[in-house]
C-alpha cells in the first residue's frame, strides 16, 4: 500500500524523502501517520527493484558562496580590509557540514508496477483505506479501468450492507439503544457510500473526465 502511494506521488514529480512524507501527510489521509522508519525502507525496496532511482543529491542549507567581490577603491589597504570583512561574512553563512538527500524519480519499471498495483485486486476486499488511496490516483487509469474499480467497490459495499442489515435485524431488542444506534449508523453510512459511488459510476459511463 505504501509503495503504491510513493509511486503515485513520484508520477507527479521527483521528490526526496522529506517531501514525500509531507505530501503523504498533507494529501493522503490514510497515510497521515507514516514515519520515516517505514518510508525509507519502502523507498529502498523500490530502488532495489529498479522501480525508482536517485536522480540527484540536494544539500541542506545555503550553498557555499563564491569568492567575495571587492570594490576597487584605489587603496590597497582599503581593498584588503574590505576583502577580509566580506570573507568573514561569507564564512558565517557557509554551513559547517551539509547532509545530502536523495531525490527520487519513478522509472519505466516503476510505472508498470504502479499500474499493476493500482488496477489489481485488493487483497482484503472491503479495505476502505486501500480504496481511498486508489481513488486518489484514479485519474491515471484508462476510463474502462476506472469504471471497473468503482463497480468492484460498489459490489463490495452491497455485500457489506447486506451483512450489516442482517446484523441489525438479528440483534434488535437484544442490545441497548446506543449499540443499536451505532449499528444503524454504520448501515446508513454504507448506504451513503453506495449512493456516492452510483454518482461516480454514472459520470464515468457518460464519458467522465480523467482530470
Amino acid at each position: 500500500m505504501l509503495e503504491l502511494a510513493i509511486l503515485g506521488l513520484l508520477k507527479e514529480q521527483d521528490m526526496h524523502g522529506y517531501e514525500l512524507k509531507k505530501r503523504l501527510t498533507d494529501a493522503l489521509g490514510p497515510f497521515s501517520s507514516v514515519s520515516f522508519g517505514s518510508l525509507y525502507p519502502a523507498l529502498g525496496r523500490l530502488e532495489g527493484t529498479g522501480a525508482v532511482r536517485a536522480v540527484e543529491a540536494v544539500a541542506e542549507g545555503d550553498p557555499a558562496p563564491g569568492p567575495p567581490s571587492v570594490p576597487m577603491t584605489g587603496s590597497i589597504a582599503g581593498e584588503a580590509a574590505a576583502f577580509r570583512a566580506r570573507s568573514a561574512r561569507a564564512a558565517r553563512r557557509t554551513p559547517r557540514s551539509a547532509r545530502v538527500r536523495k531525490v527520487y524519480a519513478i522509472t519505466d519499471r516503476g510505472e508498470a508496477l504502479f499500474a499493476e498495483l493500482l488496477d489489481g485486486e485488493t487483497p482484503s476486499g472491503d479495505d476502505d483505506r486501500i480504496f481511498s488511496l486508489k481513488l486518489a490516483f484514479c485519474r491515471f487509469l484508462p476510463p474502462e479501468r476506472r469504471l471497473g474499480l468503482l463497480e468492484r467497490r460498489r459490489a463490495q459495499l452491497v455485500e457489506r450492507l447486506a451483512r450489516a442489515r442482517t446484523s441489525v435485524r438479528s440483534r434488535r431488542g437484544r442490545v441497548d439503544q446506543y449499540t443499536q444506534s451505532l449499528l444503524e449508523h454504520g448501515t446508513e453510512a454504507t448506504e451513503r457510500d453506495i449512493s456516492w459511488l452510483d454518482s461516480l459510476i454514472a459520470i464515468e459511463r457518460q464519458g467522465g473526465t480523467s482530470s
